[in-house]
């Protein structure tokens, strides 16, 4: 009587999908607390469709036969994709590694939870917050000084080089906005009589 109720409501999907719910919330409420692009929901969405297409694959496998590995299998492919799109280069520094390998591991969740693997959900989860919680307090606390010193020595990189290409040109740019080489400054001067005919040399040429 037990399984024909799970069988008839789904209960054991619904158990599946809740608790990615709950997975997924977690890390991705630590995401948004840190204001990172892939949050609360990024990460529950993700973990709720990999245990949705992980369970559909080995119900498929069941009725249907074949290898129930093949539909999750194209998660870990599909999950690449959205998580390359957090990863910015700016300004000599890329920035978002940590939110595509977040995604990366909370579609990996899913995928655990949709086989049913409910104990070894939640402890790689418990693994992921002391890894982003606990490591992230040691990185602010112990190497930002040294990502800072960095930055600054990059800064004054910059500005002497800048410094010393105007100095090159006479106080001006040495290149002009479509990067084409600038005129060089001349400190000379002509006078020009007023009388003097257009079509004609004042110095009594032809």
């Amino acid at each position: 009587m037990n399984d024909l109720i799970v069988d008839a409501f789904r209960l054991d999907l619904a158990a599946k999908l809740i608790a990615a719910i709950l997975i997924g919330g977690g890390i991705g409420l630590e995401r948004e607390l840190k204001g990172k692009p892939a949050g609360l929901r990024t990460n529950i969405l993700i973990c709720v469709g990999s245990a949705l297409l992980m369970d559909l694959s080995m119900n498929l496998a069941a009725v249907h036969g074949g290898d129930p590995g093949r539909i999750a299998a194209q998660v870990v492919t599909g999950i690449g994709f959205l998580g390359a799109g957090t990863i910015l280069h700016t300004r000599g520094q890329i920035t978002g590694l940590t939110s595509a390998a977040t995604i990366w591991v909370v579609a990996a969740l899913g995928l655990t939870i949709g086989a049913g693997y409910f104990v070894e959900a939640l402890g790689s989860t418990v693994t992921v917050m002391i890894v982003l919680v606990g490591l992230g307090w040691v990185e602010r606390r112990y190497l930002n000084d040294a990502q800072e010193a960095h930055e600054a020595k990059f800064a004054q990189t910059r500005a002497t080089a800048h410094h010393d290409g105007d100095h090159r040109a006479g106080g001006r740019r040495a290149t002009d906005r479509r990067g084409l080489p600038n005129r060089e400054r001349t400190d000379e001067f002509h006078a020009v009589d007023p009388n003097a005919s257009p079509t004609r040399r004042t110095d009594g040429g032809t």
